[in-house]
């Protein structure tokens, strides 16, 4: 997504937002920084700064702003630590520029090299225009990587540039959206990344059926005012009864995203007014991780003392989470004015774990930092 550009440039202001976006990305990984790991960050910002120096995204901003976009999602939103952050500023240098592999070998050791590599192959794979199924092509991103960092930093990548498609020509956007649909956000889900997953369907529908697109998100912000009102409605006697047993929690209530509801549109041939359950209700409990199991169970027995569930609707992920490592208790239940309610119940380590996949999966099955990516 590179093109050196002509015009006039306000190089100050570019420098501005340069450095703005870096000290995004060191806010973001401050929890996660070691004894050296600032030098070395700064030290790839600098080889990538100077690396991309004469380049261009389509948008017209500074190629740099990608590699720091995509570090800043790799860091924030997936939790991935400063090996994987060094990789991922440096991540498009060996395909693009005249930075070579020894390069980064020489300046961060092997392992950051092999992550870099495996980038640079799996981009080589896509420039070639190759067809491939979805399996298929999960299968191949794995044999080319030993090292599961190289996917989701390519799942960074991938998203940042569905974030800024809209400066792609219509026929370059559709492609990308397509095989965003169709390789990437199974892949995210497969990855346990239910966020990016989320995001990425949402984005490619955005540019593949911006009709239904635009419909769906005007009934929803048309509706909103209706839903919050009714999320506060079914959750006040909840939350006293919460409050009153001592628990510490948070609630969140949020709609669907715009691919289910348009996936359950096709897929039960009903209209948007049809779709009895827009939005989901999320409780998460502050527990040790020996207790959040009952807590989850007694906050559970809470909402159905208020509310009569629907028992075909559970769904127990927390005694046998899902092989992506997804822990959660859902049920649906009848809320007021006889509307079902899905409500999901889970820790805030569940939760991470449901947000960022297998990045915060390690997290907390590892202690050590850099074994945890």
């Amino acid at each position: 997504m590179s093109e050196v550009s002509p015009g006039v440039i306000n190089a100050e202001a570019e420098k501005d937002q340069i450095l703005k976006a870096y000290r995004a990305l060191l806010r973001a990984l401050k929890p996660s920084l070691g004894k050296g790991d600032k030098k070395m960050i700064r030290l790839a910002f600098d080889m990538a700064l100077e690396a991309h120096k004469d380049m261009r995204r389509k948008t017209g901003e500074p190629y740099i702003l990608h590699p720091l976009a995509v570090a800043l999602i790799c860091a924030e939103e997936i939790g991935l630590g400063p090996l994987a952050i060094v990789c991922a500023l440096l991540h498009d240098t060996v395909e693009d520029t005249y930075m070579t592999l020894e390069d980064i070998r020489g300046s961060f050791g092997e392992k950051a090299a092999t992550i870099v590599d495996g980038l640079t192959k799996i981009s080589g794979v896509f420039d070639k225009g190759t067809s491939l199924q979805a399996e298929n092509f999960r299968k191949m991103l794995l044999t080319l990587s030993d090292d599961i960092r190289v996917i989701l930093i390519k799942l960074a990548d991938r998203l940042h540039n569905m974030r800024t498609l809209d400066s792609m020509q219509r026929e370059k956007q559709l492609k990308i959206a397509s095989e965003t649909a169709y390789l990437y956000a199974p892949l995210a889900h497969r990855l346990g990344l239910y966020a990016f997953k989320t995001e990425l369907e949402d984005l490619s529908m955005r540019y593949t059926e911006p009709e239904v697109y635009k419909d769906i998100t005007d009934r929803l912000t048309q509706t909103k005012r209706d839903r919050t009102r009714f999320i506060n409605e079914f959750t006040v006697p909840i939350k006293d009864e919460l409050n009153k047993q001592g628990f510490t929690y948070e609630v969140k209530g949020r709609s669907k995203s715009i691919h289910s509801i348009w996936s359950k549109m096709k897929r039960q041939g009903v209209t948007f007014d049809e779709i009895y359950d827009l939005f989901a209700i999320r409780i998460i409990i502050d527990a040790s991780e020996d207790m959040e199991k009952a807590m989850c169970w007694k906050a559970y027995s809470i909402i159905t003392d208020f509310y009569h569930p629907n028992p075909d609707r559970l769904r127990d992920w927390i005694s046998t989470p899902k092989a992506t490592g997804y822990e959660s208790l859902h049920t649906t239940v009848m809320g007021p004015s006889g509307k079902w309610v899905e409500v999901q119940i889970r820790s805030r380590r569940m939760d991470e774990i449901a947000e960022k996949g297998y990045a915060a999966h390690w997290k907390y099955k590892e202690s050590a930092a850099e074994n945890a990516l």
